[in-house]
């Protein structure tokens, strides 16, 4: 059913994001779908990397380190945008066809107040995309 799995990573914030590598380990499994993890940096120095080069190989390094562990087929992506947290959503639907994939799978957060006024990035993503898209809380 599955052939490839888009899963989105913040590196700033890998430790929230366990049951949702999780999730997606568990379905590429299941379905022998290869997993492609999605970065989307700066160009700007940041925390995580000083460059878009380290970004990526940042990207690359989690991305084999998950395949060792998990035993999982995996491939790493990164994007840069000029400001991520605007780009973000738009920038996840946009690489989820340019990869080819047929699922995407993201965590998500508990809805707030905010989210009434303001659409959150898998609302976007599970509103404006094609794919079918897997909300992990």
């Amino acid at each position: 059913m599955y052939q490839k799995m888009l899963v989105p990573i913040d590196l700033a914030h890998i430790e929230k994001l366990e049951k949702a590598i999780q999730t997606a380990v568990d379905l590429a499994g299941h379905y022998g779908a290869e997993i492609c993890f999605l970065g989307v940096g700066s160009n700007t120095p940041s925390e995580v990397a000083h460059t878009p080069k380290e970004f990526e190989q940042k990207m690359s390094e989690f991305a084999k380190g998950i395949g060792s562990k998990t035993g999982a087929k995996v491939s790493a992506a990164a994007a840069i945008a000029h400001d991520p947290a605007v780009d973000l959503s738009k920038i996840l639907v946009s690489k989820a066809d340019e990869l080819g994939a047929d699922v995407i799978v993201m965590a998500s957060h508990v809805p707030g107040v905010a989210d009434h006024i303001f659409a959150s990035h898998g609302g976007y993503v599970a509103s404006h995309s094609d794919h079918s898209v897997f909300l992990v809380r």
